[in-house]
């Protein structure tokens, strides 16, 4: 019975230097995803009004809001403030992490 070669893996060697890589390639996923954890992303709204801070594991950290902004009659305001500076947080944070992912494995398209 013939041997098979499946796409120049066939060597033993061959195989344990795609077995290394693949090591080192998964320790540097780990370490940015690690490093995309720990940051912290900030957004606004409202010229300012309302901030948010993001961490990177997608967790509402910090909130700040004029008291200016503050008005009993329009409720409504304020809330589609505090949505525009989340969802703001959120976008850089995803932004930073497919920028990152991107960077270790430009090959591996929407992975990510």
């Amino acid at each position: 019975m013939a041997r098979q070669n499946f796409g120049g893996f066939g060597g033993g060697g061959n195989m344990q230097q795609l077995m290394r890589q693949a090591q080192k390639m998964q320790q540097q996923l780990q370490e940015a995803q690690e490093k995309l954890e720990e940051a912290e992303y900030e957004a606004s709204a409202g010229g300012g009004m309302v901030s948010v801070k993001i961490s990177g594991k997608r967790e509402l950290t910090s909130i700040t809001i004029d008291p200016q902004v503050v008005d009993p009659d329009d409720i409504d305001m304020l809330q589609d403030l505090i949505m525009a500076a989340v969802n703001e947080g959120l976008r850089k944070g995803e932004e930073a992490r497919e920028a990152a992912m991107g960077r270790m494995a430009p090959g591996m398209g929407g992975l990510f």
